[in-house]
Parts: C-alpha cells; structure tokens; sequence
C-alpha cells in the first residue's frame, strides 16, 4: 500500500530552491526539445541539398532517438552515484557542442553522425532534469508543475517554429542549429544557482554498492518494464503526430514557411495550455485517469486534426485541439514514472526507462514517411495517431499508480 504525503510549509530558502530546481530543468528540457525540433523543420531542405529523399532523411530522426538510452544510461548512473546537478550541466554542455556541429555538417553521413551523438545528449537530459525537479518541487503540486516541467518540450517546438519562421527564410537552414549554443548558458545559472536535491542526499547517506545496486535494479524488473512499455506508446502518440507534421502541411498542402511555422506554434500553445492543466487535474484526481482521458479525446480529435487541413485557420484548430490532448497525457509522466521508481535508483531508472520508449517508436516518422508513398500523408499519420491512441488507453489502465508518494527514503 502506497502512503502519501503532505507537504509541510517551506521556508522562504526552500521554495527558491525548489523554484530554481524546476526552472532549470525546464530549460535544460526545453532547450533540448528546440534543438531536436529544429531538424523536423528543416528536413527536407537539408535533404534537398545532400540529394537524399525524405524517407533517407528521416533516419536522422530516428537515429537520433535510437542513441538516446546510451545518454539514459550514462548520465542516470552517473545522477545516482554523484547527485542531479553535475551531470545535467555535463549533459547540457554536451548536447549543445553536437547541434551546433550539425550546422557545419558538410555532407549526409556526417550529419547522420552528428545527429547519433546529439541524440545521447538528448537521452541524458530528461532523466536526470526530471528527477531533479520532482525531487525539489512541492508534492501537492507535484502534477501541476510536472506538466509545466513536461511542457518544456513543446516550448522547444514552439521555438524551433519561431526560429523556422525568422531565420531560415533570411539565412538557410544551417544558421538554424548554430542557435544550439545557447544551451550553454544553463549551466552557469545551474552552477550558481541550483542546490542538490535532498532526496538524493536522503538516499546517498545510505549509498548502495554497485553490486547492490544492480541488484535492485534485477529486482524491479517488471516495474521497469511496465515503465519501458508506457513511454513506448506515449511516444508513438507523440512522436507520430509531431515529428512529420511540418512536412506533411509543406508537402501535401503546400503551406509556406512561415504558415507551417504558425501552424506548428499554435500547436504548441494548446501542448502547453494542456500540460499544465491536466498535471492539475491529476493532483486532484489521479495520473492515470488523467491520462486516460487525454487518450480517448485524442481519438475523437483525429478528423479535425488530419482532415480539417486545408485552410490554414482548421489546421491550427485541429493542430492545437490534438497536441492539447497528447501533451496533456504527456504533462504527468515526469510525476508518474519518478513515483513509480525505487528512490536509490531515480536518477537511472526513469531516465532509461523513458528512452528506451522512446526508441520503440523511434520509426514513427519512417512508417509514416513510407505509408506516405502509398496513401496520402493524412491518412498515414491518422491511423498511425488512431492505433498509438489505443494502445495508450490500455497500457495506462492497466498499470499501477504511485500518487503523491513521498521522496527521499524509500528502499530500492
């Protein structure tokens, strides 16, 4: 039986401290989110310039998701072992070098490359950002503020859109991922100011050797695995109707530029009004209901959101309607999957967990660019959305919930 907590009144100290903990890790997550999205936007030009189709650019995507649980890995066992905050500013200096080398990329396999690297930056960040932060933040507002946290990703996106429509119709696409660097101004607010989480602290007094912690981590396999297979079909959601989306309003309804980019940020605004407002309603009312719910209204926004396109004005309706509900079930995980791990294996167990989803469905914008060559692109893109909606709803049912269970202390 699961006990939960109630959180006691923080000093002033406290609450800067937690306050810090939740901005860096949104920024670490939201800078990371731009700097994998710029791609998406820019795909088929970069193809177009290194003579390769759009399914032989899209592997750049999905290669890059493919390297991420190599990131999970290294910097979670690192999180756990050394505490949150160095290695996310390692993770964030990291993943900046790899997209602003992207920019220089000078032919398809180099950036292949490229893109492999930044996706183990990439992997790194989440884990250890979302530990930290759900680790600091309050527990009764722990749902909220993780969809807050969550929605980092879809300010990346909207960002990406914002930097699609300025800068690549002036300078190309290449001056888009030298914009990477500025990541690195995180770590000197991260150095100054963000403290170590306590409950890492709580947890390291009683540090497991390795042998234990391996151990432990055998030991909650099934749990593991559940986790594993949740991310998987939430990403499918995500990424199914996220990474291709750019292309399909270019390629099928021909919109320009700067109308993809409006699209595409609109989008974005819906992503984060959702987060925020379902990590809510999952403090009151559960994560997996909360979740349930965004999966079945995802099912009845497909038509909209696929079919209602050909205008501008109903692509942005349906664009922000359908990345409400994704983001919305998305909006609890940071909360939902750090409940559900064993405190002395936070920093790893989430992180990996979370990546290794994500590279189940790391083929979404493959499958989708291939069904695309045999079907339209809306009907590719809304069966794929219609089937990972489904299988949402049923994985998330039938998993266990953790809400509101206290950090720092629990036993592997």
């Amino acid at each position: 039986m699961t006990t939960t907590a109630t959180s006691p009144t923080l000093s002033r100290e406290q609450r800067a401290d937690s306050r810090n903990a939740l901005i860096a890790s949104f920024l670490g997550w939201t800078l990371d989110s731009f700097d994998y999205f710029v791609l998406a936007f820019v795909l088929a030009q970069i193809g177009a310039e290194f003579q390769r189709s759009i399914v032989e650019m899209s592997w750049a995507i999905t290669g890059g998701l493919l390297a991420r649980p190599v990131g999970a890995l290294i910097f979670g066992l690192m999180a756990d072992r050394y505490g949150r905050r160095l290695p996310l500013m390692i993770d964030v200096l990291f993943f900046s070098v790899f997209e602003v080398l992207c920019g220089l990329a000078p032919g398809y396999r180099s950036f292949l490359i490229l893109r492999l690297l930044f996706g183990v930056g990439m992997g790194g960040e989440w884990g250890v950002g979302a530990s930290l932060a759900m680790e600091s933040v309050p527990v009764k507002w722990r749902g909220m503020l993780s969809g807050l946290l969550q929605e980092g990703y879809a300010l990346g996106y909207l960002l990406a859109a914002i930097a699609f429509w300025t800068v690549f119709p002036r300078w190309g696409w290449r001056p888009m991922f030298f914009l990477g660097a500025l990541p690195a101004l995180l770590v000197l607010f991260i150095r100054a100011k963000v403290k170590e989480s306590e409950a890492w602290k709580a947890e390291a007094a009683a540090k497991l050797s390795w042998r234990k912690y391996w151990r432990a981590v055998g030991a909650n396999w099934k749990r593991f695995t559940y986790l594993t297979l949740l991310i998987a079909v939430l990403a499918c959601m995500s990424h199914g109707t996220q990474d291709f989306y750019p292309t399909f309003l270019q390629l099928q309804h021909h919109f320009s530029p700067q109308a993809t980019a409006l699209v595409t940020a609109i989008s974005m605004l819906g992503a984060i009004i959702g987060g925020i407002v379902i990590g809510l309603y999952s403090d009151h009312y559960g994560r997996r209901r909360a979740m349930i719910t965004c999966t079945l209204l995802g099912i009845l926004v497909i038509p909209l959101w696929m079919y209602g396109s050909p205008t501008v004005a109903l692509a942005a309706l349906g664009a922000f309607v359908m990345q409400f509900t994704v983001q919305g079930a998305w909006a609890v995980v940071p909360a939902h999957i750090n409940e559900l791990s064993p405190g002395p294996l936070r920093g790893f167990f989430p992180g990996l967990a979370y990546q290794l989803g994500v590279v189940i469905a790391a083929g979404s914008a493959t499958i989708e660019a291939a069904f695309g060559r045999h079907f339209s692109y809306a009907q590719a893109m809304g069966g794929f959305a219609a089937m990972a909606f489904v299988l949402a709803a049923i994985v998330i049912a039938a998993g266990p919930e953790a809400h509101r269970i206290h950090f720092g202390g629990g036993a592997a």
